[in-house]
């Protein structure tokens, strides 16, 4: 059963398919050790570090002596020093700078919808109002702040994927939790609204998100996906 409590975490999916044939694109492309550290990018370092050599990387890079010692274990040459080689965009299925992207995204992270607020023109959403509906709309509220790398900057500037269709942020981002704007839609209590990743219109999010920022897509992805609870999907 979902928890569609205030309380409840966005979730980083990460994709058994697009994972393996990431690391497919990026061992093609050239290079031998592949950037296992935060945590594999926040993708989980075991599961990263087991496709990623599966396809004929020869070491990993990790940032701890006992995750080198874990991998040890699972027979993963590992090493705490040097640089990577292996392309870090096609193994995590980042877009580029313009949003295009050159392969699947491996993480998609997502919140659920708590509940939706019918608002007329005028009305304002969020601590300090930065939102005022133009005309009458709904909104939703929906899991996933600042306290799980939703960064604030995002309010009024980006977008979630809801059904399909692009919805935008609005309002401040509170700690864990956000407003987006349905406009003449409406969406169930437990309904998936999509940050970044997946097949849909938000798999380049990240690209607007480190536009918005100024941050960088790896450390932005890092964030989120160690914040999250994590799940896998195909």
């Amino acid at each position: 059963m979902r928890d569609t409590t205030s309380s409840a975490r966005p979730r980083a999916m990460i994709s058994r398919s697009a994972l393996a044939s990431g690391a497919a694109a990026a061992l093609h492309a050239g290079g031998h050790v592949a950037d296992l550290r935060r945590d594999a990018w926040g993708h989980g370092v075991l599961a990263v570090a087991h496709a990623v050599t599966a396809v004929g990387a020869e070491r990993v890079l990790v940032d701890s002596p006992g995750v080198l010692e874990a991998l040890a274990l699972e027979g993963i040459a590992a090493t705490l020093d040097g640089e990577a080689d292996i392309d870090s965009t096609l193994l995590y299925g980042l877009p580029d700078r313009d949003g295009v992207m050159p392969v699947r995204a491996v993480m998609r992270l997502h919140g659920l919808v708590l509940s939706t607020k019918r608002l007329r023109a005028g009305d304002a959403v969020s601590y300090g109002y930065t939102f005022r509906a133009e005309s009458d709309t709904t909104v939703a509220l929906i899991t996933g702040g600042y306290a799980q790398g939703i960064m604030r900057a995002l309010g009024n500037r980006a977008s979630v994927e809801i059904d399909g269709r692009e919805r935008p942020i609005v309002g401040r981002v509170a700690m864990d939790v956000c407003v987006v704007d349905l406009g003449g839609a409406d969406a169930a209590v437990g309904t998936e609204a999509t940050y970044f990743g997946g097949t849909g219109p938000a798999a380049p999010g990240l690209a607007r998100w480190s536009e918005v920022t100024g941050l960088t897509m790896p450390e932005l992805i890092t964030v989120a996906g160690i914040h999250a609870d994590r799940g896998w999907e195909a």
